[in-house]
């Protein structure tokens, strides 16, 4: 089965239109299909959120923070491996969004190679859906 190498889709939420526009073009650069949101509520309703393989998030937002957007993923059953990235990182933060499943907390301006290791890790865990009960 050569040559059926599937285009991953990385979502991004973020409302700082810089910074979203060069997590668009980085993970572009690694190859992924990219879908962009300035909000949480534009990624929940959008009709790819179920083809999305990995979710970059700011953590804070107006609206809903990417922690919260992450515990609703879950809640309603889109338990996306996730990525959060802040400009105010705390110990606290960190601990619970580690704590409830977040793969990775990152500080900005993000580490393109710590980016990309987490990205790669996400992809990885997604993989193997475990749907076991």
């Amino acid at each position: 089965m050569g040559g059926m190498m599937k285009k991953v889709l990385v979502s991004v939420v973020e409302d700082d239109p810089f910074f979203r526009e060069s997590m668009y073009r980085l993970m572009r650069s690694l190859g992924y299909t990219v879908d962009v949101f300035s909000c949480a509520a534009d990624l929940l309703g959008s009709p790819r959120l179920a083809e999305t393989a990995c979710l970059i998030a700011d953590i804070h937002m107006p609206g809903m923070t990417g922690l919260e957007l992450y515990r609703r993923l879950i809640d309603t059953g889109n338990a996306i491996p996730t990525i959060l990235v802040t400009a105010f990182p705390n110990d606290a933060d960190r601990a619970r969004a580690l704590n409830d499943g977040v793969l990775c907390y990152l500080r900005k301006p993000v580490d393109e190679d710590q980016l990309t290791r987490c990205v790669s890790a996400a992809l990885i865990s997604d993989g193997s859906p475990e749907e076991e009960s």
